[in-house]
């Protein structure tokens, strides 16, 4: 099972994300939309988006610290499971796949226009074209979607300006006819116009630099899309009569008839279709990344994640995304809006909840570069929004919903509950609160590859060493002759008794070194007699240890063992080291680790300079584990 390429940035991600946005959102919903709440439903776009906006951000710093395929499955999966996780990733797909599906609905509506015969045919040889492209490579297809949405944003920019002035006050009276409750409840049904956000988390596994690119790209795509939602949306309401809009199914092209002539029809008839062509390729382009990361963690079929070696594309989780996607595209219209936008709205939710749980699980490994403000109020927030807008999307829909997710149980039950039991975030939370040992750690250790490869880390020596390193961890207050014992403990266990005193501790000893390297930061160092020995002790004091030498309290001390052959690259270690201690930060972290592991992790995930390229020395191959490899 191969990896998927990084080639996708900035601009491909706001590309992608605009374009799965801007489609049947605004070119077929507003005459549906308009029928259930008048001209008001400017104001329902607009709540629509607010909320999206508000669940972006907990998006957001929920990929900047997992940025893998299928991302909202594979944080949720993290953060609760991988039953929920199974039930999102699946219903994600399907999601995806729908809302694909409904903007090749949108081609064919628009395609009936300019031609006397039955285009589903046409519609259908669309839907395999997107398939090839996307079989053919991601880069490829980004490069489509960039050239679709440049266009697109031209012509809906001309719509905006031309169509303002030929607005008229009186359509918007009265402004809710239907009443609040109704514009609220709108707000749910047109939500799924938003469910670009998706596509961006399943894409971000190949996403080059996805700690700026990620947020740069999909918070300006999503402020974008609420814009020019809501200013086409008022000039269509104040153009097209009201009987009209309520029976369109293309009223962005009826409104254009109507203030620009012919000419202005056919121009936004042409930006729709370029829409729905991006919709379809966007969908059909991240929704397969969500088999892929299913398969990966043995929840779906291994068949699922096969990456063709030489076009980096899951090429089976393609085909058979375009195949679902065909077969999609002939079910019910509304079934399609009220379903796909159940599941961005649960998804939604999940992507709260799941900031919220990670962040108090207090995961020392889970390290968004971004992260969402005004926790946990936002999420609180986006969460009730959301309750509200299920609430108001119909009985029927949620039923529907019911049953997808219960399959989607029964599925995990039968296949992927016996094949793996994944350690997830809400395990640490309760161990937090029982005071019982329920976790393995196994999901910092996964957290941490997460985080080499996010942020491009090597391992170069000093990381070796880190890694192997004794750690004397003191949670209770200790004088500096408990800590002797300890540490002579150590060293006695690699062959070294008798190298330390309790005078080298107070610091009036020749042999060994003490510097306060800043304020409760502590180094020393003692020689030893292999001159290839390098090898570091880690000490940690929750209270602090008062030595003479130092004028602080020491939180954290770092006793080096130097072989005379070691010289020049304890001098190399000791400035790696700095590096890592000067973060302000680090204090913070270090007292409050929660094992070991999470001491060194500090250490080995720090933002430093690194050479990894040069190979090891002879006595390096050889060498016993407390020297490093």
């Amino acid at each position: 099972m191969g990896g998927l390429a990084k080639r996708l940035g900035v601009l491909d991600i706001f590309c992608i994300a605009v374009g799965t946005m801007m489609s049947s959102g605004i070119f077929i919903l507003p005459g549906l939309a308009y029928a259930k709440a008048g001209p008001a439903v400017v104001v329902s776009y607009f709540l629509a988006g607010c909320l999206m906006t508000s669940a972006a951000l907990s998006t957001i710093e929920l990929v900047s610290a997992m940025p893998k395929a299928g991302a909202d499955y594979f944080f949720i999966a993290r953060a609760m499971g991988p039953a929920v996780g199974t039930v999102v990733g699946l219903l994600s797909w399907f999601a995806l796949t729908l809302k694909s599906a409904f903007a090749l609905v949108g081609v064919w509506a628009f395609t009936e226009k300019f031609f006397p015969f039955d285009t589903r045919l046409l519609v259908v040889a669309v839907a395999v074209f997107f398939t090839v492209v996307n079989l053919w490579g991601t880069k490829g297809s980004s490069l489509l979607q960039t050239v679709f949405v440049l266009v697109l944003l031209g012509l809906m920019s001309s719509y905006v300006l031309k169509g303002f002035s030929d607005v008229h006050v009186h359509y918007f009276v009265p402004f809710a006819p239907q009443g609040w409750n109704a514009v609220v409840s709108t707000a749910g049904f047109v939500f799924v116009s938003y469910g670009g956000l998706l596509q961006i988390t399943a894409l971000a596994e190949e996403v080059k630099n996805p700690s700026r690119t990620i947020p740069l790209g999909l918070l300006s795509a999503v402020s974008a899309t609420i814009l020019i939602y809501c200013l086409m949306i008022l000039v269509t309401c104040g153009v097209l009569d009201p009987g009209t809009l309520i029976h369109s199914l293309t009223p962005i092209s009826d409104a254009a008839r109507v203030f620009m002539g012919r000419p202005g029809e056919i121009a936004l008839t042409v930006a729709a279709m370029v829409a729905f062509l991006t919709t379809a390729n966007g969908g059909l382009l991240s929704a397969s990344r969500y088999l892929v990361s299913l398969s990966r963690d043995e929840l779906l079929p291994t068949f699922f994640g096969r990456v063709h070696a030489k076009k980096q594309t899951p090429m089976p989780a393609v085909l058979i995304t375009g195949a679902f996607l065909i077969g999609f595209f002939f079910l019910s219209l509304e079934s399609l809006v009220k379903t796909a936008s159940m599941v961005v709205l649960l998804t939604q939710a999940l992507a709260s909840a799941c900031v919220v749980i990670l962040r108090e699980s207090r995961i020392h490994n889970y390290q968004p570069t971004f992260r969402a403000p005004l926790y946990p109020w936002l999420q609180l927030a986006s969460l009730g929004g959301v309750v509200l807008l299920l609430a108001e999307i119909g009985m029927q829909t949620l039923l529907i919903g019911l049953i997808f997710v219960a399959a989607a149980l029964i599925f995990f039950w039968f296949y992927g509950r016996v094949k793996q039991e994944r350690e997830y975030a809400l395990l640490h939370v309760l161990e937090r609160l029982s005071a019982r040992r329920v976790v393995r750690h196994a999901l910092e250790s996964e957290l941490k590859e997460i985080i080499r490869e996010r942020d491009e880390l090597c391992l170069d020596r000093f990381d070796h060493i880190i890694e192997t390193a004794e750690v004397i961890d003191l949670s209770k207050p200790c004088e500096p002759e408990a800590l002797m014992e300890q540490l002579q403990s150590v060293l006695a266990a690699r062959g070294l008794e008798g190298i330390l005193s309790l005078k080298d501790l107070n610091g009036e000893s020749g042999a060994v070194r003490f510097v306060e390297m800043f304020p409760g930061v502590g180094i020393a160092h003692t020689p030893v007699g292999d001159a290839h020995l390098f090898d570091v002790v880690l000490v940690r004091s929750r209270e602090g240890i008062r030595f003479p030498w130092a004028e602080f309290p020491v939180h954290a001390l770092f006793f080096f063992l130097v072989g005379a052959e070691e010289q020049q690259f304890h001098l190399k270690a000791v400035a790696a080291l700095a590096q890592v201690v000067q973060d302000p930060k680090f204090d913070a972290r270090w007292r409050h680790a929660r094992s070991a592991q999470a001491l060194k992790d500090i250490i080995l995930l720090a933002d430093r300079r690194r050479v990894c390229s040069l190979a090891p020395r002879p006595w390096e191959v050889d060498a016993v584990p407390a020297k490093g490899p």
